[in-house]
């Protein structure tokens, strides 16, 4: 499974290891082209966020005369030539207060519209996805980890959506809140701004000494978490074999080791990352002393007011936590990056044709199905079906027989047009499998598996699955005809019982009885059988054969068979042998041919004998 971990950070404001993108600036361009439909709202989003910013810059100059104007007042008083004037003072207070509020409702409809735009964005990225994984061929998800597909459906999507909501903003503000508050600086006093930017570059050179250290220890963390996540989840998945082979203390010493070194490398990433904050308070109260000691200065040389080193000390504060914010916003962005360009690639995987020109109709089709000189590899250099031909009459019952990994399922999957042959052709009632469109060739095929596949849902739907617009009388007929009646009638609940993956109150057997029934009430004209016998008891497995020789009455079946026992009254039997069909001929002819399947019929009978 694809290790896409989310990053845990410590109080060091994103002081954690990050991924980052192979191609950030390729990848920011791919996702500001996929936003870009979003233009209308993303100006909005870029006004209210610059306009809500300015109002709340402009509001520490205009509390500060509020100040100045106090101690005008008190100093007045003292000196008996007047007093503090209320009026004035409020009226400045209540113009702060608008400017404030003004500034609340555009940073509210800024938050407003961007949280719109990134979940329009994150839902229009898993809808295409999800359309996506339709248009991919087969090869692509038996090359790749189920788990690294599906974590570009959520991990990718929510870390992408979680980037665009909290950096695109938060780095206009905080960018927006920079340029003003130093402005604004300056407008107050030139060397008192001056003074204030001293202390910047003893900070970022600081940052990045401790940035240095903490980086390796995070880096660390992040390794041995994912190796006691991994210890976990193997144990827990092997629990009983672990209880089997009396392994708990040699488990749990190989336990202690990991989260020992876990315990090491957190406690000193941790420890690193949470020396920045009062480092940085240190030093920004320094800067705050500095600023103090000219200010009262310059007010008594008369060359700024005190309500001035008021509304100073509220813009150095402003002009600091920025460039915090900004540091959190680059990780994001990282982060945001990385995660778009695996969903862009998914996106930009190259497609298997769903339609062609002029298709054949799959409708009034019977079922005759002919190999022409098949030709076929997984590789072009490596051919494992070489000139295979037979003709399949419809309603016959063929077998594909082999020892594991012959091929057996790569006929299968050529028939389904999963892949196509490299050259020859695979005819169905004499027309090239090509001419159809892949959905509507792939209705005239119903499958069973090995593998049964039932989704959360009660049992009525799941067989219901095979055809949506059945009936309830006709999905019982297909479950009596599967024999699976019997014991959905003995559920709690009947046909209403809900099934899910940890579903226990029915066995392996009867979930196979179901999608039996399933493909039953799917009434396709061909069916493809892997015979999924071989996990379940003797008496199950006379259900189940029974229930594939109902549906299979009437219909041309391919057989993956493992058991040659249940397949000798088969019409036609393809013997695979090295990814290539060695033999073909119903039951007795091939017997008396002595050649390979007499052979693996024989070894079956003499084990079975044994």
């Amino acid at each position: 499974m694809s290790e896409h971990k989310v990053k845990h950070r410590g109080p060091g404001h994103g002081m954690g290891a990050v991924e980052k993108p192979k191609d950030f600036k390729q990848a920011m361009k791919k996702i500001l082209a996929y936003i870009g439909k979003y233009k209308v709202r993303l100006i909005i989003m870029f006004v209210c966020a610059i306009a809500g910013t300015i109002f709340a810059i402009v509001g520490p100059k205009i509390l500060g005369k509020a100040t100045t104007e106090l101690f005008n007042g008190l100093v007045a008083k003292v000196e008996g030539s007047g007093g503090i004037d209320f009026g004035k003072i409020g009226q400045i207070l209540l113009s702060v207060l608008c400017l404030y509020l003004v500034s609340a409702i555009f940073s509210m409809i800024q938050g407003w519209v961007m949280t719109g735009i990134s979940n329009d964005v994150s839902y229009t990225l898993r809808r295409d996805i999800s359309k996506k994984i339709n248009r991919i061929p087969l090869k692509y998800f038996e090359s790749r980890p189920y788990g690294e597909v599906l974590s570009r459906v959520t991990n990718d999507v929510d870390t992408l959506q979680q980037g665009l909501n909290q950096s695109i903003t938060q780095l206009i503000t905080s960018i927006t809140t920079m340029i003003g508050v130093f402005v604004m600086m300056l407008s107050i006093n030139v060397w008192m701004t001056l003074c204030a930017l001293v202390i910047l570059p003893v900070s970022m050179l600081i940052i990045g000494q401790v940035m240095k250290r903490s980086q390796r220890f995070f880096q660390g963390q992040q390794r041995y978490l994912g190796e006691v996540n991994g210890q976990v989840e193997e144990v827990y998945a092997g629990q009983n074999v672990v209880k089997a082979f009396n392994k708990e203390e040699d488990v749990i010493a190989e336990f202690e080791k990991a989260n020992q070194k876990l315990y090491e490398t957190g406690w000193k990433s941790q420890f690193f990352s949470g020396m920045m904050m009062p480092i940085m308070q240190f030093i920004g109260n320094l800067g705050y002393v500095l600023v103090a000691l000219l200010g009262g200065f310059l007010v008594i040389k008369n060359a700024i007011e005190v309500g001035d080193i008021q509304s100073f000390f509220q813009y150095i504060r402003n002009f600091t936590q920025p460039i915090q914010q900004i540091a959190q916003v680059t990780n994001l962005l990282q982060s945001s990056a990385a995660a778009s360009e695996r969903v862009f690639e998914f996106l930009e995987e190259s497609e298997e044709d769903q339609t062609v020109q002029n298709p054949v109709s799959a409708k009034g089709l019977n079922g005759n199905v002919e190999f022409e000189h098949v030709s076929f590899g997984y590789n072009p250099e490596q051919i494992i079906i070489h000139d295979f031909s037979a003709d399949v009459k419809e309603g016959q019952k063929i077998a594909i027989v082999g020892p594991t990994g012959a091929g057996k399922t790569t006929m299968v999957k050529l028939l389904m047009r999963f892949y196509d042959v490299n050259s020859g052709a695979i005819r169905v009632d004499g027309h090239n499998i090509r001419d159809f469109n892949r959905s509507e060739l792939r209705t005239m095929f119903g499958m069973v598996l090995q593998d049964t596949w039932l989704y959360n849902g009660t049992i009525m739907e799941n067989i219901r699955y095979g055809r949506l617009d059945a009936t309830d009388e006709e999905v019982i007929a297909a479950a009596k005809a599967a024999h699976a009646h019997k014991f959905i009638m003995q559920q709690p609940e009947g046909y209403q019982t809900m099934l899910n993956e940890e579903t226990s109150n029915i066995s392996q057997g009867q979930k196979q009885l179901l999608t039996i029934a399933r493909a039953i009430l799917a009434d396709n004209k061909i069916l493809i059988l892997d015979e999924a016998t071989s996990s379940v008891d003797t008496r199950t497995e006379v259900l189940i054969q029974k229930a594939m020789d109902n549906l299979m009455k009437g219909r041309t079946s391919f057989v993956i068979a493992h058991r040659l026992s249940t397949i000798r009254d088969a019409d036609m039997i393809l013997v695979m042998k090295d990814g290539d069909i060695i033999e073909q001929g119903d039951h007795d002819t091939l017997m008396s041919q002595g050649g390979f399947y007499a052979e693996l019929y024989n070894s079956q009978f003499e084990k079975i004998s044994a």
